[in-house]
Parts: structure tokens; sequence; C-alpha cells
């Protein structure tokens, strides 16, 4: 019994939204729960089951990032965690749809120059992107931008990867 409460008051993992709050004193803009899915394309659920529960999920995400900012409009967010695999990338993906889906214009970019998924997740070409971008700094920003079937959605994908990410960010 001893050793039980041991690892329990050792483990530092955050498990509830109650925690976040308790231990950081900042409030949780939302949750998602684990989404099936068989390939990239499932990943799409605000596109693809709109009136699921976790699509509204989602929508909740978007609406708590507008109030939480009444005073000025956010322009830009980051989707970022410790591990891989945690779902940065469907979240980024999933929250630039909801976001377009109300009018505004979305520029989803996909800066993870080790191991993207936004081209796969979107069905589109990696030919050209983020780090053709960095290296071509000739040509205007936008005509590296790919439109998707999402209405005010377009995505800026990593581009080849590179073999020294670091070094080309720098």
């Amino acid at each position: 019994i001893g050793i039980i409460f041991l690892i329990d008051y050792l483990d530092d993992t955050i498990k509830t939204p109650d925690q976040v709050l308790e231990d950081t004193d900042l409030t949780t803009l939302g949750a998602i729960a684990i989404i099936k899915q068989s390939d990239d394309n499932n990943s799409l659920i605000t596109q693809s089951a709109p009136r699921d529960p976790i699509s509204e999920a989602y929508r909740v995400i978007r609406t708590n990032l507008d109030f939480s900012s009444v005073d000025e409009e956010l322009t830009s967010f980051l989707v970022s965690s410790a591990s891989p695999g945690e779902g940065k990338s469907t979240t980024a993906a999933n929250l630039a749809i909801v976001i377009a889906q109300t009018g505004k214009k979305v520029v989803l970019i996909d800066a993870d120059l080790r191991r993207p998924v936004q081209h796969k997740i979107f069905n589109l070409s990696n030919n050209m992107g983020l780090t053709t971008t960095i290296l071509d700094n000739q040509t205007p920003v936008f005509t590296h931008l790919q439109g998707t079937k999402i209405t005010n959605l377009q995505l800026l994908t990593s581009g080849p990867i590179p073999p020294n990410p670091a070094e080309l960010l720098n």
C-alpha cells in the first residue's frame, strides 16, 4: 500500500481539466476525445462528420479562443506538444477548418520539418512549401500556398524535407 501511495505521490501528470486549473491557474479551452482513424483522411472529422461530438468540441475551442481575446482579435495560433503522436496535426487541421467555416481566411502552415503530415491529411502535394519559401526569397509567399477543398482555407505544406531542418530555420 505504501508503494502505491508513493507512486501516486510521484505521478505529476495532469489527468483532468480541473488539475490544469489547480496546477497552473490557467483554464482549458476544451478537450478533444481520441479520434478513431484508419488513415490520414479520417483526421478531418470536422469536415467528414460535422455533427459528431468531436467536431462540436473543436467548435467549442474556436469559440473559447474568440472569447479569450475580446479586446483584440487573435490572428495566429501555435499547436504544439511535448511528444509525437499526441494529435497536433489533427488538432491544427480541424481547428483551421472550423475557423475557416466562420468565413475567415485561414492559412495553415505545416512547420514540422521532420515528420510533416498536413499534405497527407489534405491530400496535396508536398513539392513546395515552407522549405522552398525560406530558400526562395524572390518569390512571394502566396505563390507557395495551396488551396484545399475547404472554402477560405489554404495550406503551406512543409515542402521537401531538408537534411538539416534546424540549420534551415536558423
